[in-house]
Formats: C-alpha cells, sequence, structure tokens
C-alpha cells in the first residue's frame, strides 16, 4: 500500500462535519444525483451531476423504457451509488418517476437495479406523490406560495393548487415534453390541441386567475436562462425569476415558432434540450391560459428539495427562510453570533414608518454584515457583496439578495459607484437603495464602536428625534468619540438628512 493511499481518510475517519444525504431522480429525460449537506433549513447542495439518458423516448409507441438508455441508466445508477456513498451520504435513495411508473418493463429495470445494488433503497413515484414532493420542494423556497404549481419532465406534467403556503389538489398528466411531442407525432399544432384538452379536464385549474404559477422543471429552467441571456439581466440565477404574464407568453411564442437551427444561436440555449423546448413551452403557453396566471414564477426546488425537505426536523422547516439564510452565513463566516441582535435592536429607529417586509431584510442584514471579517482587508466588501448576492438560500428573492448584498458591501465601505455594485443597484429602485444605504453607513459606524463585541455596542444608542440623529455613548463603558466615530456619525446622519450630534451619559 502506497503513502498517498494510507494517509487518505475514510468518510467515516474525516470527520464530517454535517451529515449528508443523496437522492437520485430516475427521470423520462435525465437522470440526477444530488447529494445535500446538512440538515439546516436552507438545502446545501455540495454535488450536482446529471446524465441526459432518454429512458422514456419511444415509450408511447412501444410502451416500454428505451432498451438502449435502460444499460446506460444502470451504469450511471452504480456510479451514482459509488459516489454518493464515498461521501458518507445517509439515506440515499432513488425516486423513479413517470417513465419508470408507466413502463411495461419498468418494474423489471427497478428489481435489475436493485439485484445490482441490493443496499439501494428505490421507489417508484404515483403521480400523486410526485406532485407532492415537488410542492414540499417549492413551498421549501416560496413558504407562502399562492397559485399552481406545474412541474414538467420528460414523461409527465405535475400540477398542484397552493393556497397560501398549504398544498392542496393535484394532477398528473401525460403533457412531459418527450410524451407529448411523441403523442403529437411531432406536430405542434397537434400537442397544442391535446394540452388543451387534457389540461381542460382539471377542474380546479381555472382558480389559478390573477395568481402566480410556479413553475418547476429541467426543461422550463432552460426556459428562463434563455430569457436572462436574451434580455441581460444582472443575476444569472433562475431560482425566483420572475416573468409576467405576456412576457411568458412573449418568449413561449418565440421558442415554438423558432427552427432547431435558430433556437441554436440563441443565447442560453442548452444543447441537449433544443428538441424539448418547443413542447415546454407550448406547455406553459397552455398553461397561463388555462391557469389565467398572472406573472410565472420560476423555481429551482422541486421534487428532490421536496424529499430533502421530509429529511429534516419540523422545527426545522418551519423557520422564516431569510433569517435562517443570513444566520447560516454568519455562523460560517462571522466572528460572534451574540451580535447580530444586538445590532437588529441598534438600528430599529433609523427607518420611519418601516414595513414587516423591510424590518425583516434589515435584520437580515445585520446577521450577514461580518461574513468578511476573515477576507483580506483589500477585498472585504466584493467578497461579502458576491457571497451574500450568488449565496444558495433558497427562500431569497433577487430583491433580498441584491438589498442584503448592497447593505453589506457598503458597511465594509465599498465605494458609492465601485462597479460590482451595479446589478444590485439595477435590481432594487431608488427607495431600496437609499435604505441599504443607511443600513450600510450606520452598520459601518456600529462596527467602529464596539469591533464587532455586543459589550460594547451595548455602551452606546441612536435616536433619530426632532431633525437630529443623537449618539450616546455611555462614559466609562470603553467607547469614545474618536475621529473615526465622528466621521462614522456624520456620514450616517447625511445619508438621513439629519444633524449630527454626540452626547455623553452617565
Amino acid at each position: 500500500m502506497s503513502q498517498l493511499t494510507r494517509e487518505r481518510p475514510a468518510p467515516a475517519e474525516a470527520g464530517l462535519r454535517q451529515p449528508r444525504a443523496a437522492v437520485v431522480d430516475l427521470g423520462s429525460n435525465s437522470v440526477r444525483l444530488v447529494v445535500f449537506e446538512g440538515r439546516a433549513r436552507n438545502p446545501l447542495t455540495i454535488f450536482n451531476e446529471k446524465a441526459v439518458l432518454g429512458l422514456g423516448r419511444g415509450l408511447v409507441t412501444t410502451g416500454r423504457l428505451n432498451e438502449e438508455a435502460v444499460e446506460q441508466a444502470v451504469t450511471v445508477m452504480v456510479r451514482y451509488h459509488t459516489v454518493a456513498r464515498a461521501m458518507g451520504a445517509e439515506p440515499v435513495e432513488v425516486l423513479a418517476t413517470a417513465a419508470v411508473r408507466d413502463a411495461a418493463n419498468g418494474p423489471a429495470f427497478v428489481e435489475a437495479l436493485r439485484a445490482r445494488l441490493p443496499d439501494l433503497t428505490i421507489r417508484i413515484l404515483t403521480g400523486q406523490q410526485e406532485a407532492m414532493l415537488s410542492a414540499e420542494g417549492v413551498l421549501l423556497g416560496f413558504p407562502d406560495a399562492d397559485g399552481v404549481l406545474g412541474d414538467i419532465g420528460g414523461g409527465s406534467l405535475e400540477l398542484v393548487e397552493l393556497a397560501h403556503g398549504r398544498a392542496g389538489r393535484s394532477a398528473s398528466l401525460p403533457l412531459g415534453a418527450i410524451r407529448l411531442a411523441e403523442r403529437a407525432g411531432g406536430e405542434i399544432q397537434r400537442g397544442r390541441a391535446i394540452a388543451t384538452e387534457e389540461l381542460g379536464r382539471i377542474a380546479w385549474l381555472p382558480e389559478g386567475q390573477g395568481r402566480d404559477l410556479y413553475l418547476v422543471g429541467g426543461a422550463w429552467r432552460a426556459l428562463a436562462r434563455m430569457h436572462i441571456a436574451q434580455t441581460a439581466y444582472p443575476l444569472s440565477i433562475v431560482h425566483h425569476y420572475v416573468l409576467s404574464r405576456e412576457e411568458a407568453r412573449d418568449l413561449a411564442g418565440v421558442v415554438m415558432a423558432a427552427t432547431r437551427r435558430t433556437l441554436e444561436r440563441m443565447p442560453g440555449a442548452p444543447t441537449k434540450r433544443l428538441q424539448d423546448l418547443p413542447w415546454a413551452a407550448m406547455v406553459m403557453r397552455r398553461l397561463i391560459r388555462a391557469s389565467g396566471a398572472r406573472r410565472v414564477v420560476f423555481s429551482a426546488n422541486g421534487l428532490r428539495e421536496g424529499w430533502y425537505a421530509r429529511q429534516i426536523a419540523a422545527e426545522e422547516r418551519r423557520r422564516e427562510p431569510l433569517l435562517a439564510a443570513a444566520q447560516d452565513l454568519a455562523a460560517r463566516f462571522g466572528r460572534d453570533p451574540r451580535l447580530p441582535p444586538a445590532l437588529a435592536q441598534w438600528t430599529a429607529g433609523l427607518f420611519e414608518r418601516e414595513g414587516v417586509a423591510e424590518a425583516a431584510l434589515r435584520a437580515a442584514a445585520c446577521w450577514v454584515s461580518d461574513i468578511g471579517s476573515h477576507d483580506h482587508p483589500d477585498y472585504r466588501a466584493e467578497h461579502a457583496y458576491f457571497r451574500v448576492l450568488r449565496q444558495p438560500g433558497v427562500g431569497l428573492d433577487h430583491h433580498a439578495r441584491a438589498f442584503l448584498a448592497l447593505a453589506v458591501a457598503l458597511r465594509y465601505e465599498a465605494g458609492a459607484d465601485a462597479p460590482f455594485l451595479q446589478a444590485a443597484r439595477v435590481l432594487l429602485d431608488v427607495a431600496a437603495v437609499r435604505r441599504a444605504e443607511i443600513l450600510g453607513a450606520a452598520l459601518r459606524l456600529a462596527y467602529t464602536l464596539s469591533g464587532g463585541t455586543p459589550e460594547l455596542l451595548a455602551g452606546t444608542a441612536l435616536d433619530r428625534s426632532g431633525g437630529r440623529l443623537v449618539l450616546r455613548l455611555v462614559e466609562g463603558s470603553g467607547v469614545f468619540a474618536g475621529e473615526s466615530v465622528l466621521r462614522r456619525v456624520e456620514a450616517l446622519a447625511a445619508t438621513l438628512g439629519l444633524e449630527a450630534v454626540v452626547e455623553l451619559a452617565g
């Protein structure tokens, strides 16, 4: 045995900091392994690999799984099982969806997998089970979701009624991109008629009128990425990407009418999904019409995240996702978990007529305000900005990401016209930018006063009243109004349009 081999620790010996869990989504078009680390409110994916096999191609005509793809799937599954176990994942579970449950040779395929991998748990999901897992995944990222969920795969389309954060009625329709193309003989017009008829059978679907349509599935995410690329949108994150009803209809119309050559030339178009895109676009357009949705909201969460949600404690699932994401960052990169709550209280009086959502963002900003403390001082602002803007928290919409990123960058004294701040400034309106600027200046002052410790911060207080911003310092507390403190309290007061005053209290 070589020296290198002897010194390489096994997963159990490596002392994994967090438990891991792995799920394989065995779908009609692709097979994907995702490994999650931890059991936190916001899933953290540390491994994600996909193989596009087309397991369900030809199912409509033959009633069987694609034999060539079956052989490839066994090879891929052996690899995925090996990877998951090597990473120390437990549990490891396979979720088989429409193609496997509908194919005549589906049970035989699963039994062959079980014979090859006897310790691997494989579940063949019913349409309702698939729909409910997708709903749980979406609700993990959109806890107050209200409208209709649509999850498109290669073989089926799952629909779920969402009412203020609760999953209701559901349906599973044979409208996956691969299956619909085969049912329609490759003719889009015929496919449109099939989709219209199938959707028309769902009596509760029109109750989505004026509400949101939450879209899940690789083909629909591909459409979102294309729109992001074509419009030069400043944040390349599909999760929480929103299109108005008309924008979504226009996008679908363009993709449906495009030739394959035209699609290949479109920015952001995925090479491996080109043949499925027109069908996914057509189903999206029919679904918008059938539901009467006012806008489309894309979700990167779905079946796999729904499975993950069932692995975590109920109390953890109930945590507010914005605050949970901020606290996760603070735990990984901050210095003192006692300080953020003190900062939230310290900054509470700065904003007049602060709404609930604005107060939540302010509290979250206090939690992420120290995440650059271990970075190189010349790059703290930039590193902290991008760490927040691109974090994996599933409950943050793009506005929240931009606000928190801008506030933390300004806390680290980023120049107001720094080029890297452009994305946040584009995503925020004037009022939100101003709040971020005020909060960034306040946090900068707080850290100058306290050195990042709650004990020193407790010897200070801010008071906004009568056109003045008063900084009160408790005499003998170890805090004093040096040059840097005076400069920063004046900067904060100027941002607020107030007069700066420093007072000593006994």
